[in-house]
């Protein structure tokens, strides 16, 4: 077992738990008259979490290449059954409901997942070689696009679609030794970007822009938007003000008290700022600083090519959700709905995210076993 990966993922689990009931206990209070009752369900998550972290982690990785197929099978079937059996939550249709379990099931949240082993084992077999051409570099991202595409019109979930884009992005850039590539892909995403809020801002109508349109427009004037898209961001910004360098304190935040709307979710990463200050902040950041150099350390000894595009997948995955909500937060990027990992609520975000730590773990354990190989 790699221990120092584990004491890192098992501290930010626990310091995830501690701001959860911190966050939320006045809301849940209110609302079900139990102060720990998203504590509660967040702790049943992370134990059955856990308990599948370390069975995933003795299944020897290999296992996944040969399984690839259906895994992104399962991920594209489970999006096409939102459409019949999906159940709305806040005004979104993205979950399905699993009988027996105390969960809804997230189809976004298996195809993350389900896209990481999938690409994992076609770039394995194209080779650096083939990724170095055009036609080599394109054919590993049209799966992950396909399966984006679903997620942004199935579900109408454009956050995790850019995520699942962003995965194999990163997994090909690591793979792919020509860089020119990338700059270009980032300039076009860049310009076209630019042009989507140059459009927003000089539309002729603000007022027949789709709730995508009204964020952009909030994440430039919060306070045009106060009563509306901006207020979430404007009351962040005020506790993130407001808890200076040190903190308020563990449990004094003011904002959590209706201000912000369900701070236990996205926006759980103010309140930290609010309690424990810019100190907190950084800690809570370095934290995850080490959590994906630990997964580069094992992506670098790991075994064989599809052992490292898999480590490589997960520090993708995990280190574009923690940049898009903290961006979020601090209205660096308009408002997009990302959870912060191992932190925020959400019973399939933390199941799936210890399945993926299951596997690093077994990779790493891949390496320890052809270490005590070559002692003996």
């Amino acid at each position: 077992m790699d221990y120092s990966l584990l004491f890192i993922v098992l501290f930010l689990l626990s310091f995830g738990l501690v701001m959860l009931y911190s966050t939320s206990s006045y809301e849940a209070a209110l609302e079900y008259g139990d102060s720990a009752y998203y504590l509660k369900r967040q702790l049943i998550f992370t134990i059955f979490g856990l308990v599948l972290m370390t069975g995933v982690s003795f299944i020897p990785y290999t296992f996944w290449k040969k399984v690839s197929v259906l895994a992104y099978m399962v991920s594209v079937a489970l999006i096409v059954l939102v459409i019949p059996f999906g159940m709305e939550v806040n005004g979104a249709k993205r979950w399905i409901r699993i009988p027996g379990l105390p969960m809804q099931l997230q189809p976004a949240e298996v195809a993350k997942i389900g896209v990481i082993i999938f690409s994992a084992m076609i770039i394995e077999r194209l080779g650096r070689r083939s990724l170095a051409t055009l036609k080599g570099f394109i054919f590993p991202m049209i799966p992950a696009v396909i399966v984006a595409v679903m997620i942004w019109q199935i579900t109408d979930n454009l956050s995790s679609a850019i995520i699942v884009v962003a995965i194999v992005f990163g997994m090909l850039f690591v793979a792919c030794p020509d860089y020119g590539k990338f700059i270009g892909i980032v300039a076009v995403v860049f310009l076209l970007g630019a042009a989507v809020v140059w459009y927003t801002v000089n539309s002729a109508d603000t007022n027949s822009l789709d709730f995508r349109g009204e964020r952009i427009l909030a994440w430039l004037d919060p306070q045009a938007y106060a009563g509306g898209k901006g207020y979430q961001t404007i009351q962040a910004l005020y506790a993130i003000g407001s808890g200076g360098i040190f903190g308020k304190g563990l449990g004094q935040s003011m904002q959590k008290l209706g201000f912000i709307p369900e701070a236990q979710n996205d926006m759980i990463f103010s309140i930290i700022c609010e309690e424990l200050g810019l100190f907190g902040a950084i800690s809570i950041m370095l934290m995850f600083v080490l959590l994906i150099w630990r997964f580069m350390m094992i992506a670098n000894s790991a075994d064989d090519f599809y052992g490292a595009m898999l480590v490589v997948g997960v520090i993708s995955h995990i280190a574009v959700q923690v940049i898009l909500n903290i961006a979020v937060v601090t209205n660096t990027i308009p408002n997009t709905g990302v959870t912060l990992p191992f932190i925020s609520y959400g019973g399939s975000s933390v199941f799936f995210l210890l399945s993926e730590i299951g596997i690093v773990l077994s990779v790493a354990r891949g390496m320890r076993r052809d270490e005590l190989a070559q002692m003996e």
